[in-house]
């Protein structure tokens, strides 16, 4: 499957976001209209909504579009107390996925991801369930997200001893301000050939151009550690998105547009992610398409925010591993 450079993350189409379906319809119709043929969604962005206006949309339009979508993260309200609508599990991969099929309004997804690993389920027993469904012609290939290198390379070295289907893609988050992937991350899938979807080009809000990055975005609800401004680290991020503007101003870009053109400037990545919640926020960000930042100006950036760099580990929503959470896994 070949896509696009820029996908349409659909994440904020619903309650997390714009909750006009007519108008998230319509800028999804924008997008495929602009050369997007890559769709992205998740059967929690908005406990489904998402994935039902995605499937309004592509109604007569469904052969041109790559339609991805994800499972794993908690699917019962509230989050957290159903274990068994959750996972990696082959009850809950089956499940999933016919929900999914049925809010998409589809026959078969194209990219089947995991959004997050289950540290509770062997991925022998996911990647089997996975692979069923492959085989049954619900999903043409799977992928993973926001997976740790070394998973990335376990789930491969399983996939082959068991004779599964293996991760095809690795969706991780990546920005200028959040670069952890580039160390371990993006050579594995490199190495593996995988295809490489990333998300939050614009780290929140942070790379929106704002004149105060810290308001006005509703995932100060959802990750509070990322916007307080008594953390050392966001009063440094601050400092490093004050550098950025001025290095877009003197490239002539918006802050937006430098921050897209740096994620595919990277050789791993197949395409990035856009999650716009307005139609002027997505009119900018496909005006971002031909952007290619010269070689000085990548330099810069790694000044200004070195290579591997995390400056706020609450970016990357990533469950600590258990062998660092459980004193028993670390003691004989």
């Amino acid at each position: 499957m070949s896509v696009s450079e820029f996908a349409l993350g659909a994440m904020m189409f619903g309650a997390m976001g714009n909750t006009d379906h007519d108008e998230s319809v319509r800028m999804i119709h924008t997008a495929l209209d602009a050369g997007v043929n890559f769709v992205d969604t998740a059967d929690v962005y908005s406990q489904g909504e998402s994935e039902v206006i995605v499937g309004k949309a592509l109604k007569g339009r469904r052969d041109d579009v790559v339609l991805a979508t994800k499972f794993a993260l908690p699917m019962s309200p509230p989050m957290n107390t159903d274990p068994n609508r959750r996972g990696g599990s082959p009850r809950w991969v089956k499940r999933a996925v016919e929900d999914s099929l049925r809010r998409l309004d589809t026959d078969y997804i194209d990219l089947y991801q995991m959004h997050r690993p289950d540290q509770d389920t062997e991925l022998d027993e996911t990647l089997g369930a996975l692979s069923d469904l492959v085989r049954a012609g619900k999903v043409r290939a799977i992928g993973c997200s926001t997976f740790p290198a070394e998973l990335i390379v376990e789930a491969r070295w399983v996939a082959e001893r068991h004779g599964h289907r293996p991760f095809r893609t690795e969706q991780p988050r990546y920005s200028i301000l959040t670069r952890t992937i580039e160390a371990a991350v993006l050579p594995a899938a490199q190495r593996l050939g995988m295809g490489v979807l990333t998300y939050g080009p614009l780290s929140s809000g942070w790379l929106s151009g704002r004149a105060d990055p810290t308001s006005g975005s509703n995932r100060a609800a959802l990750s509070p550690r990322a916007f307080d401004m008594t953390q050392r680290a966001n009063q440094v991020r601050l400092d490093a998105v004050r550098e950025l503007t001025k290095l877009a101003e003197e490239a002539g870009l918006p802050l937006t547009h430098l921050a897209l053109g740096f994620v595919l400037a990277h050789p791993a990545v197949s395409s990035v992610l856009i999650g716009p919640r307005t139609p002027e926020q997505l009119r900018d960000l496909l005006a971002a398409t031909d952007v290619v930042l010269a070689e000085d100006v990548l330099d810069r950036i790694d000044e200004i925010v070195p290579p591997g760099t995390e400056i706020n580990p609450a970016d990357n929503y990533i469950d600590p591993p258990r062998a660092l959470v459980d004193k028993r896994l670390r003691r004989r």
